[in-house]
């Protein structure tokens, strides 16, 4: 059966239950908020938080399939390459460091203007420049039909058909109305403007990501989030196949309903879930400031253990540039203290003119809730 491009007649939704809504958007604005107090309490976030930055990065790139994971993004950063390693392996890695660099950008951006349609295309150009999507149109608004389906099925066999390009300005600037007006719930608005961008698919690439960027920027610009720093991919590549059966109900049922619980599902569990990684960050700096003082006795301490935080796998080149140490012997001596604690490890030892690289693996388990 021939499908044909989806028309959006019904935008924004009236047909919401706001009174079956109630008792998950108590809960979920109740655990956003839990979760932005606790950020205000957290001491340097920029560094604190970095980590669970690109993990954010990490698992929003892999429901687009990509194969890198957290360990191998902070690997590639420390220079840790094999010649086996494949193009698609350093492209997956790419998107990734892309995808950090795009929400770090428009977070940025959000302190001095608010979310337009020129921001999001210039999030898309961040998202996709120098990977394999930099073919397609870079933050530009598609020209052409596009559809979703696997890799090379034909347009008449896809799971999703978007909008006929033709409409995409329209469409667009009804979204844009729409996120601008003061709503119900900004939740519940979140969710809506998220699943309506998906819907629309407005690049030839990178719209997923583009959407999943979107939605911590969304809650800070709302003033819902004091920073920029609520990460919904985790749930969402757990939970892969709702998400894109929900999304694709409201095109077939106008299930609009089922989505927005859904997404408020997502928003509860995930935001207990950033609670507790992050406090379990801040709890593991605290005491390791002080393990790494007095392993080491040195002024260096304090700096050593900033440079593990913003990158838990390292080279010992990084890392004495990055402490200001002059002398290698000093670090070599410092280091040795640290391994013999066992409060760091040894990721590959030093090899000819190869430094050696370190791995501070606590960190890494509590962002990923596993061991390296």
């Amino acid at each position: 059966m021939n499908k044909t491009p989806y028309i959006p007649e019904n935008f924004p939704p009236k047909n919401i239950n706001w009174e079956q809504l109630a008792p998950l958007m108590g809960k979920a604005n109740r655990a956003i908020a839990k979760y932005d107090g606790f950020l205000q309490t957290i001491p340097n976030p920029d560094l604190l938080l970095a980590p669970l930055l690109t993990n954010e990065a990490v698992y929003s790139s892999r429901i687009e399939g990509t194969q890198a994971s957290l360990e191998d993004v902070f690997k590639h950063e420390a220079g840790v390459l094999s010649p086996e390693q494949s193009e698609n392996y350093k492209n997956d890695i790419l998107e990734v460091i892309n995808y950090r660099s795009a929400l770090l950008y428009a977070s940025k951006e959000l302190e001095h203007r608010e979310i337009s349609l020129g921001l999001i295309k210039e999030i898309h150009k961040y998202l996709l420049s120098g990977t394999r999507g930099s073919r397609r149109l870079l933050g530009e608004f598609r020209s052409t039909q596009n559809w979703i389906g696997r890799l090379g099925t034909p347009m008449e066999q896809a799971r999703f058909i978007p909008p006929d390009p033709i409409l995409i300005p329209v469409e667009l600037e009804k979204l844009n109305r729409f996120i601008h007006q003061d709503y119900r719930d900004t939740l519940v608005q979140l969710a809506i403007f998220h699943a309506q961008f998906e819907i629309i698919h407005p690049f030839e690439d990178g719209n997923g990501r583009v959407g999943r960027i979107l939605i911590p920027l969304f809650l800070f610009w709302k003033d819902i989030l004091t920073r920029p720093n609520f990460y919904l991919s985790e749930y969402l590549e757990r939970n892969r196949t709702e998400y894109y059966d929900r999304l694709l109900l409201i095109t077939e049922k106008d299930d609009w309903q089922g989505w927005i619980e859904f997404f408020l599902r997502a928003t509860i569990e995930q935001a207990e879930k950033n609670v507790k990684k992050a406090k379990g960050i801040l709890n593991l700096y605290q005491e390791s400031k002080e393990k790494f003082i007095s392993a080491t006795k040195s002024l260096y301490a304090i700096p050593l253990l900033d440079v593990f935080f913003s990158q838990p796998i390292i080279d010992s080149s990084t890392l004495m540039k990055m402490v200001n140490m002059s002398k290698k012997s000093t670090l070599d001596h410092v280091v040795k203290k640290l391994l013999n604690e066992k409060l760091i490890m040894t990721f590959t030892s030093a090899s000819g003119r190869k430094p050696a690289i370190y791995a501070f693996t606590e960190l890494l388990r509590i962002v990923r809730e596993r061991k390296l």
